[in-house]
């Protein structure tokens, strides 16, 4: 009897200690996940973490993407319909009436007509945009970038340097800092020329006998050169509008 009660005791003592050690456990795993759910929280709450940044990270290459699928679609058409530049259209799906009936097809030079480049016209999303809400891409060709293709003696575009270039005015800061940091870029310059971004995206003929002319005849300033130099031979980038603090990117579709 004595050798049972003994026997019991020890279980007892046993299942006690390892009730302890499990309790202990419970404990230590309890602390470990409130001390993460406060990093989560902290680096969340930070405008500058890496929560942010992976966010910024993302937009920036959505952003980076668009025009480069746009540049696609006119490369086609150029090997496959012989379009030169100044043929080139830009009508956005509710202004494709406006397109040129070239041929006999209707928008067979517009980038996004079905019978053109077949292109997508997407705005700039909501999220990228400092506003808030969704943004027009500017397909704009009174510009240049200084040491890609040929550049204009003086700081101004002309018919021969100017460059089809896509602007996206407005976007959130974060994301034009982000995109110039993965290029080497240090902050974004500001640009004190005199770039025209203002052409809308449709290229309406009046009287419909000639292609509508999109070069441009000495509206546009360059990009880059003093004091942006930073952007000199960039094909895209970001910079910024010394007037109204206005963040722009700008991405080259065709160079000349």
């Amino acid at each position: 009897m004595k050798l049972i009660n003994k026997t019991k005791s020890q279980r007892s003592e046993s299942y006690n200690a390892e009730s302890g050690n499990v309790l202990f456990l419970i404990l230590i795993a309890v602390a470990l996940f409130a001390a993460l759910s406060y990093a989560v929280t902290s680096s969340s709450r930070s405008g500058g973490g890496d929560a942010n940044d992976e966010t910024n990270l993302i937009s920036s290459s959505t952003i980076t993407q668009y025009p480069a699928s746009v540049r696609t679609a006119i490369m086609r058409m150029q090997v496959s319909k012989g379009i030169a530049i100044e043929e080139l259209e830009f009508n956005e799906p509710s202004e494709f009436d406006n397109c040129l009936t070239v041929g006999g097809v209707l928008g067979a030079n517009c980038v996004f007509h079905p019978n053109g480049g077949k292109a997508t016209f997407v705005p700039g999303s909501a999220e990228v945009m400092a506003s808030g809400t969704q943004t027009d891409w500017i397909f704009s060709s009174a510009n240049e970038v200084n040491l890609i293709g040929l550049t204009a003696e003086a700081n101004a575009a002309d018919e021969d340097t100017a460059e089809v270039i896509a602007f996206l005015p407005g976007i959130r800061k974060g994301i034009c800092e982000r995109i110039n940091e993965q290029l080497g870029i240090p902050g974004v310059p500001v640009e004190t020329a005199a770039i025209d971004f203002s052409l809308a995206n449709s290229m309406v003929n009046t009287d419909g006998s000639t292609p509508p002319e999109i070069e441009a005849s000495g509206s546009g300033g360059t990009i880059g050169e003093t004091p942006a130099a930073d952007l000199d031979g960039q094909a895209f980038g970001c910079f910024q509008e010394p007037t109204d603090d206005k963040y722009v990117y700008y991405h080259v579709i065709l160079e000349q």
